[in-house]
């Protein structure tokens, strides 16, 4: 089972190619989070409907994992964070989960964080 942390993002117009590479597979905040062996991976989807709104999917061992991790890099969190807030209209977490088959896909695989799935 996983802990996964789940944030919505409205993109501002013109910014989406921009905020897709940022947030994907080889973004800023994947390459921190790949830091922390309890980290797993995070997916980013896009709305079918709404093109400029975006869902990403931090997974991660834990809860307790995630926070200390938060907690012990904040500086470096805050000034991404902060250069993210130019890409987007707003940025809310929608709710936190409990993934049930999330360790057992990473345990089958490399270990490593796997390529975000697009819509």
């Amino acid at each position: 089972m996983a802990y996964v942390i789940v944030w919505e993002f409205r993109v501002r117009p013109g910014m989406q190619r921009q905020f897709e590479e940022a947030c994907g597979f080889h973004g800023e905040w994947v390459r921190l989070f790949r830091l922390d062996p309890a980290y797993i991976r995070t997916e980013l989807i896009q709305d079918v409907r709404e093109a400029r709104r975006y869902l990403t999917l931090d997974f991660w061992a834990s809860e307790a994992a995630y926070e200390a991790f938060r907690e012990g890099r904040k500086d470096e969190y805050k000034r991404i964070d902060a250069r993210y807030e130019q890409m987007t209209e707003s940025e809310r977490e929608v709710g936190r989960f409990f993934a049930f088959d999330a360790d057992e896909k990473r345990d089958k695989g490399s270990g490593t964080a796997s390529e975000p799935r697009l819509r």
